[in-house]
């Protein structure tokens, strides 16, 4: 009851007529993000994240949170009609609304896309709804030990649920540590990893980090492909929307599970890109009609855009709850939130009750804003794409640097944006992950902090990480992910040798 009357409050807070109309400008604003190749929803929110200083931190979150809605719907508009997967979490899309639209359902194909993911989001928002108040209440009873168990757990699920090789995650993860090191120890005061240049005393900006890593590496890896943007034309009638509707109930049981799939890849720091990918294998697996798969299945276009969602939007539990993000995209916000002066973790429902359920029912708002703007505008958004590369590409760059100026007006940024962009570029040529680094650039000094205070409170012993049973089963679950690689090639090599006589 609590809960309720918190959230009945924030939408007392989020229906106003300027949150309204920040939604609808942040989904379109989004929307075209997730259409441009070469941007997407972390680049996106990074870049408009310094519009945002001088802005309410209220509004300033609503406005970013319709930003990544709207990307979200802007990928699955190209996946579906031009196979270009506008964001890396729309991949699985592809493979089964690409076809159904070439067989003259683009209509059907963009409808069911953009209905599960609606349902997903509200999957998504009802969660945070019921756990984000318990997760705080819970997180009061933390000191240095658990937030660095819980930050350590963080990094050791990229590690055992990220999808990526764990070497390559864990080199991302160092990389993301050294660079968050890199000035001014809030400890000892002394500068680390400077090599003598002044403008490297107050830090590397993440926000820089994430502009050169999504946008010009992808911008860069974009040319490289020399993609063609040849779709297929639709426009959407509230008809045919509703015929669609009509059709959902038949795949409940792909909504349920793939909703599932995506809170839990949320809260869990799996993210949006290996909730989709799950459930689309998931429900190939156990569909009747898992021959038509790849060839325009309804079901593989609901399934991983209900758990994409689904994803993207409870991955702001952890967030918000702990100060630990869920995607790369919410590790953007959470470095917005430190920017505004507010401390993400269990103090916020406290001090700042208003921000949270006031950004919790613009969830709700948001997603149906998002829901209704793209299904009127795909037609205009598609027509966008049809633009030659040669001028848009140009168009993104200029975004890019302008964005990297604003957040400090510092011209050595320009240069550290480059640097980023070739960083970015190698990572994706490499297939090494860039979330993981993102993730450590933006909690490394915390999760530092937190364990150098834990051993001075225990004078040197590392036994306070299994002081108490709290701490012990979160560092026990934090290390079974991390050896959990380990552990399954360990298993299916025993395997292997026990089929091997029988054989």
């Amino acid at each position: 009851m609590e809960g309720f009357s918190a959230l009945l409050h924030g939408f007392g807070v989020a229906l106003s007529g300027y949150h309204l109309a920040l939604m609808v400008i942040g989904v379109l604003l989004g929307i075209l993000v997730g259409v441009l190749p070469g941007l997407g929803a972390p680049n996106g929110v990074s870049l408009l994240l310094p519009l945002t200083f001088t802005m309410d931190p209220v509004a300033a979150i609503i406005l970013l949170t319709s930003i990544y809605w709207g990307a979200l719907f802007g990928g699955s508009t190209t996946s579906i009609l031009f196979n270009i997967p506008g964001e890396p979490s729309s991949v699985a899309t592809t493979f089964d609304g690409y076809p159904l639209a070439k067989q003259g359902q683009a209509t059907q194909a963009l409808s069911y896309a953009f209905l599960s993911a609606g349902f997903g989001a509200l999957v998504g928002v009802v969660l945070i709804t019921a756990l984000s108040g318990w997760v705080a209440r819970f997180a009061l009873k933390f000191s240095s030990p658990e937030y660095f168990a819980v930050y350590f757990l963080a990094f050791a699920s990229f590690v055992g649920l990220g999808g990526a090789s764990p070497f390559k995650t864990v080199t991302s993860i160092g990389i993301g540590f050294a660079l968050a090191a890199v000035g001014m120890d809030s400890v000892s005061g002394s500068l680390r990893l400077t090599f003598g240049l002044d403008q490297f005393i107050a830090g590397m900006s993440f926000l820089v980090a994430v502009i050169g890593l999504f946008g010009l590496g992808e911008l860069v890896m974009t040319i490289e492909t020399g993609m063609k943007l040849e779709g297929i034309r639709a426009r959407i009638s509230p008809r045919a929307v509703f015929e669609t509707l009509l059709q959902m109930p038949r795949y409940w049981v792909a909504l349920v599970r793939s909703a599932a799939v995506g809170c839990w890849m949320g809260i869990t720091p799996g993210g949006p890109t290996a909730a989709s990918f799950m459930s689309y294998g998931l429900a190939k697996r156990f569909s009747r009609r898992r021959s038509n798969f790849g060839r325009g299945e309804p079901e593989g276009v609901v399934s991983p855009e209900t758990a994409d969602h689904a994803a993207g939007t409870s991955a702001m539990l952890p967030m918000l709850a702990l100060g630990v993000p869920g995607s790369a995209t919410a590790a953007v916000m959470l470095g917005g939130l430190m920017i505004w002066g507010l401390n993400p973790g269990p103090m916020l429902f406290i001090e700042r009750p208003d921000f949270v359920w006031g950004l919790v029912a613009s969830m709700y708002l948001g997603n149906v804003v998002a829901v209704l703007l793209v299904l009127t505008t795909v037609p205009f958004f598609a027509a966008i794409l049809r633009v030659p590369f040669a001028i848009i590409g140009p168009i993104i760059v200029v975004v890019c640097f302008v964005g990297a100026y604003t957040v400090a007006s510092r011209e050595f940024d320009l240069w550290l944006v480059l640097a980023f962009g070739a960083v970015g570029y190698a990572f994706k040529k490499l297939d090494y992950p860039i979330a993981p680094l993102v993730l450590a650039m933006v909690i490394g000094d915390k999760a530092e902090d937190a364990f150098r205070q834990s051993l001075i409170m225990s004078k040197g012993s590392a036994a306070i990480f299994w002081s108490n049973p709290l701490v012990a089963s979160l560092m026990a679950l934090a290390l079974l992910l991390l050896f959990w690689p380990l552990l399954g090639g360990i298993a299916r090599a025993m395997s292997r040798r026990a089929r091997g006589p029988a054989a």
